[in-house]
């Protein structure tokens, strides 16, 4: 059943309200202690954040496609660095401030300022032997009005990179939406295909504009079909959900900052048509994707905060019921506990090893009955489909199959995994005598962060909750690129048979890489799953026993508790819906 957020964003507030109570209540405040209550405040602020963080679209292509000129036609201004030259050669984040601004933001977190003048290709060469530190990316700030919704990634030509920069590919990674540049002067090359298919297709964009530049180059209405028709057909077998629009970024450029635009071929009214056709669908899938994908993020960082805060809750009220005697045994024995932390820790790696080794034969077992029969759908495609479907969508098709196979396998398999470490964790807390901390563990989820819920580990899942993982085997990338080279319906059913092997093996080999890294995040989970725990439980034994020491009236203080948990009970309600 589809989740309705019509109301997200008042029940957002209504929490965030509830959660202030808690921290604003002296009383309540006594009894969750200043840590807590200081990890609180640090959450609400994350929140505000990420209730506020702009949406990430980034603008990719090969060099000289127009990609900075598009740019400056969206914001309506001239902020991404436009020459005869290929002159962006750092990634630019362009994002919404009251005062125009640019510093070139370096790997050690130093900011440089600089001007607009000093973009250009020449003068940011040399300044940057200057800098005290390697450049990260470049910060532009401008008040262009849709900075306010969103942020614009501008990225280096493609080919100004041997290899896809390490950082390129974060950005990508992160982005939410991306706009892929073509140029109807060079339709799609094969090396633009093949940028695609390895990088683009498998990141499962929901949203790819791929925009056909420099239209206005066209010398009819006829060739302008016939070069977005091209580029849109290769679209439907590279990326199917891709929305294509053939565009001229400068006549639209200059529209927008009123610079005279010469109408030679009579197509002026079509050019700004097609850019705002563009727009219209930018703006629609922005307001949808950003406020779905911001909330998602909220709810989660809201659970985290509810079910820590319960469990603190429940476990101090069961500490104080205790008298001084026990808290004093509970507190030597905890301490006890903590000693043996590493010899436990090592006695449950290996069940951890043996778990994913099963998961991993497992894998191989399905991945080769599931190529098997591909090969048996490759054969039959021979006599069952026609040339047509075979030289549009096969290519397409395939990497389809294989990806989902092998995304399959992991889903399942992180699913298993996270089971097991919950029972792991369950286990370490009951032995620690803090189980009914338990609950509060995170489980391991898409974007593999496991049990974050103290201190600044609520940073890491914040930081960490847009990332993707790649979710294709990239060493089949060369022999699916020999399919895509034939054109002939014979041709590529003869080159899939020919790679097929190749095509299993590599998808196999990237899947035992992938269960052999799951072996160490695992371990390394569960070394953090139990520090935390006994951090947190080494907190609330101290918070307890002090509170016993100073708290005279056990009746005022079963009120605060059972006040303080019913704020909590209540929001966690409101959340349920979701």
């Amino acid at each position: 059943m589809e989740k309705n957020y019509d109301n997200a964003a008042a029940d957002i507030e209504f929490v965030r309200g509830e959660l202030s109570k808690l921290v604003s209540d002296p009383e309540l405040v006594a009894i969750l202690g200043d840590e807590a209550v200081e990890r609180m405040s640090k959450w609400d602020s994350i929140i505000a954040k990420k209730m506020d963080q702009p949406f990430s679209l980034m603008v990719t292509g090969d060099f000289k496609r127009g990609k900075s000129t598009i740019i400056n036609a969206i914001l309506g201004r001239s902020i991404a660095p436009v020459n005869v030259a290929p002159e962006t050669f750092t990634v630019n984040c362009i994002s919404y401030g009251e005062r125009p601004s640019v510093e070139a933001v370096l790997n050690n977190e130093k900011r440089v300022t600089l001007t607009p003048d000093d973009l250009s290709r020449d003068r940011l060469s040399d300044l940057m032997d200057f800098f005290p530190g390697e450049l990260d990316y470049i910060d532009v700030k401008s008040d262009a009005p849709i900075l306010k919704e969103i942020q614009i990634v501008d990225t280096p030509g493609l080919s100004d990179l041997d290899d896809l920069d390490k950082q390129v590919k974060d950005f990508l990674v992160k982005a939410d939406a991306l706009i892929y540049v073509a140029s109807a002067l060079s339709p799609f090359s094969e090396s633009e295909q093949f940028f695609i298919a390895e990088n683009i297709v498998p990141q499962n964009f929901s949203k790819v504009f791929v925009l056909v530049n420099m239209i206005d180059a066209m010398d009819s209405m006829e060739d302008i079909e016939k070069v977005v028709g091209r580029i849109r057909e290769l679209c439907s077998q590279l990326i199917p959900n891709a929305e294509v629009y053939g565009i001229s970024g400068i006549d639209e450029y200059r529209r927008k900052i009123g610079l005279n635009r010469p109408d030679i071929k009579g197509f002026q009214d079509y050019y700004e048509n097609q850019f705002l056709k563009f727009e219209l669908a930018l703006s629609r899938e922005i307001i949808v994707q950003k406020d779905t994908i911001r909330t998602q993020r909220v709810f989660s960082m809201l659970r985290l905060m509810l079910t820590d805060t319960l469990n603190r809750l429940n476990m101090i009220s069961d500490m104080m019921k205790m008298d001084r005697a026990n808290l004093d045994k509970l507190s030597v024995d905890f301490e006890r506990e903590c000693t043996t932390l590493a010899a436990a820790l090592e006695n449950q790696k290996p069940k951890i090893i043996l778990s994913i080794t099963e998961m991993k034969q497992e894998a191989e077992h399905w991945m080769y009955e599931f190529f098997t029969k591909l090969r048996e759908d490759i054969l039959a495609c021979r006599t069952t489909a026609n040339d047509e479907d075979v030289e549009r969508h096969f290519y397409s098709y395939l990497m389809d199959k294989v990806g989902e196979a092998y995304r399959k396998c992991l889903e399942i398999h992180h699913s298993r995994l996270n089971d097991v470490i919950n029972d792991m964790a369950s286990e370490l807390s009951r032995k620690l005598g803090i189980a009914n901390l338990a609950g509060a563990r995170i489980s391991c989820s898409e974007t593999v962060n496991v049990n974050t819920f103290v201190a600044d580990k609520i940073k890491e899942a914040a930081s960490q909750g847009a990332d993707r993982e790649m979710g294709f085997p990239s060493t089949t990338m060369p022999f699916f690129r020999n399919i895509l080279k034939k054109k002939q319906q014979s041709e590529i059913i003869d080159s899939a048979l020919e790679n097929y092997d190749d095509i299993r093996n590599n998808t196999i080999k990237d899947l035992k890489v992938c269960y052999k890294n799951l072996e160490e995040f695992a371990a390394a989970q569960l070394d953090e799953i139990y520090k935390t725990q006994v951090e947190v439980g080494r907190e609330t034994v101290a918070a307890a026993m002090e509170m016993a020491k100073s708290q005279k009236d056990s009746e005022l203080l079963g009120r605060n508790l059972e006040k303080a948990s019913e704020i909590v009970i209540g929001a966690v309600s409101v959340l349920k819906k979701y």
